[in-house]
């Protein structure tokens, strides 16, 4: 059985810094503004659901709002008169709350994700009750202090039926003073029941320097390709990540130019392709190379190096 500390975090994106690690969001400050007014007004929503694109930094998002929460004091009247409204959820880097989360050691903070297998060998395909009964235990022990509570569900698409139906239960009958955030890439896969107990903040896709910023943040320096990726990776910090760490860009000019002659195709370098994502070490490539051919008839050639080398694919005959 392996050490759960030695698995790896099923929600960090594979060579960039974890969401609680990350503390600036870029291009959403509409969401952000959004959630800053429900909580000016005091009627802050108990359950949250940040939804959007893969990797256009909801769960940043829930980690920003989960210390904004814990470390902002309940407005509980004095005799100064109440305090300025909150205009921004940035919170000072050397902040108690923000040290112990970066150490998931925040004892008001519970992070819901995918846990061991039965065999404790590797991460588990899916958000499992058992995981989501644990939250009975930290309300149970984090109400003591009487302070705020919040946890962060990253991914609640990943949660199994049994799993989401017990979340369902804290989201009908929340505990006091509890937020719950929960991450979502698809919000139509979540019961309804779910969904129509939960205030939405939207996330678009983000726009070409906002995107730039953003790479340049998480430590990838895209360079002169950095229009390519935000165009084939449609606004997603995560997804130009992997086309990055995967030469994606490479990959996506052979198949251009292997689909470039349809009808007829470039066979030689068709097999050349198929050959490198051979073998169980090339799981991720064979996976970004089928993610990149299904759109290709209907997909610009992206990136000025792709311009200049390749026309648009056409559409196949008959496609």
């Amino acid at each position: 059985m392996a050490d759960p500390m030695e698995l790896p975090e099923p929600d960090r994106v594979p060579g960039a810094p974890h969401p609680r690690e990350t503390p600036r969001l870029i291009g959403q400050a509409q969401a952000e503004e959004g959630f800053l007014d429900a909580y000016r007004s005091g009627r802050l929503h108990h359950g949250w659901l940040i939804t959007g694109p893969k990797g256009v930094g909801k769960a940043t998002l829930a980690w920003r709002i989960a210390r904004f929460l814990l470390a902002t004091p309940m407005d509980e009247g004095s005799m100064f008169g109440a305090p300025e409204p909150p205009t921004t959820l940035d919170i000072a880097p050397d902040h108690p709350v923000v040290r112990r989360s970066m150490q998931l050691a925040e004892p008001g903070l519970f992070l819901l994700r995918r846990g061991p297998n039965d065999k404790g060998d590797r991460i588990s395909a899916d958000i499992r009750v058992n995981e989501v009964r644990k939250l009975r235990d930290f309300f149970g022990l984090s109400a003591s202090d009487g302070g705020r509570r919040v946890v962060i569900v990253d991914a609640a698409d990943e949660m199994n039926t049994q799993a989401a139906n017990a979340l369902l239960k804290m989201l009908e009958e929340p505990p006091a003073r509890a937020t719950l955030l929960l991450v979502s890439h698809q919000p139509s896969r979540l019961l309804p029941t779910i969904r129509s107990r939960c205030r939405e903040l939207r996330l678009g896709p983000l726009a070409p320097h906002d995107l730039a910023q953003a790479l340049e943040a998480a430590g990838a320096e895209p360079g002169p390709d950095a229009e390519a990726l935000g165009e084939l990776a449609a606004g997603s910090v995560g997804e130009a990540m992997r086309l990055a760490q995967l030469d994606g860009l490479e990959i996506y000019e052979d198949i251009v130019a292997m689909f470039a002659g349809a009808p007829r195709f470039d066979r030689p370098r068709a097999i050349a392709l198929a050959a490198s994502a051979a073998g169980p070490q090339n799981v991720e490539r064979y996976a970004l190379i089928l993610h990149l051919v299904r759109p290709i008839h209907g997909r610009p050639v992206a990136g000025r190096s792709a311009r200049r080398r390749f026309r648009p694919a056409q559409p196949m005959a008959g496609g």
